[in-house]
């Protein structure tokens, strides 16, 4: 059985896949959850830190979450892949350098770094009123928000590498609602097998045996899919 690698969002640390990793493996599966860089300064520090969590010579199934996403492609260039699972996830960009974040992102984050030229963390981005609701208890919230990294705002005037490859891999969309829209809509465009766990952006704390389930799902219609 092929090993998923799950991949975080270089904003959070891996506790926001643990309780979904454990349900994977319970039920049988090989996972492990790529540890994020010691510091991220820019994109290549990112990538490196994926690619330091694929085992050697061993093929995996990529699970990228949020703007991770925009990174398999530069993950599937170097090391054996043989598809992936994008969750509540951005797609890699058609161009082969893409911004890591869009324009209003940027906007908005030039407005909140602070005099050392770093951001708060992740969760102090967005209202109060938001980001509650992510969690499914406040001792998950202080676990998660004690790995947030800040990182500098320099990051976000980067460009994350996405070679050409990546787009011939076997690939699915697990979508947590609307945030991702329009890349869920990419996906059933491509012919992805495409599913819907309706939550928050960290759907996978809330209800990891639901996200297992659906998970699950799309890898199996993989293997059914004719040829």
């Amino acid at each position: 059985m092929t090993r998923l690698l799950l991949l975080g969002s270089p904003l959070l640390g891996p506790r926001v896949w643990a309780p979904l990793a454990d349900e994977l493996v319970r039920r049988g599966r090989q996972v492990s959850v790529a540890q994020p860089a010691r510091r991220v300064e820019s994109p290549a520090d990112v990538v490196r830190a994926f690619l330091e969590a694929v085992p050697p010579g061993e093929p995996v199934v990529l699970v990228p979450h949020s703007n991770a996403g925009l990174y398999v492609a530069a993950v599937a260039a170097a090391v054996p892949v043989q598809g992936l699972v994008f969750v509540d996830a951005g797609l890699p960009s058609p161009l082969l350098r893409a911004p890591t974040a869009p324009d209003w992102l940027r906007e908005r984050l030039a407005d909140l770094v602070g005099p050392d030229g770093l951001l708060p963390p992740w969760t102090r981005w967005w209202p109060e009123a938001d980001v509650d609701g992510l969690f499914p208890d406040p001792d998950t919230r202080r676990a998660v928000e004690l790995e947030q990294p800040r990182l500098p705002l320099a990051y976000f005037d980067a460009e994350v590498p996405t070679p050409v490859g990546w787009e011939r891999l076997p690939a699915a969309y697990l979508a947590f609602g609307d945030a991702y829209a329009d890349e869920r809509a990419e996906a059933v465009r491509r012919g992805w097998p495409v599913a819907t766990e309706r939550g928050g952006h960290l759907h996978m704390l809330v209800d990891p045996a639901g996200v297992a389930d659906a998970l699950t799902g799309l890898l199996d219609a993989w293997r059914n899919e004719p040829g």
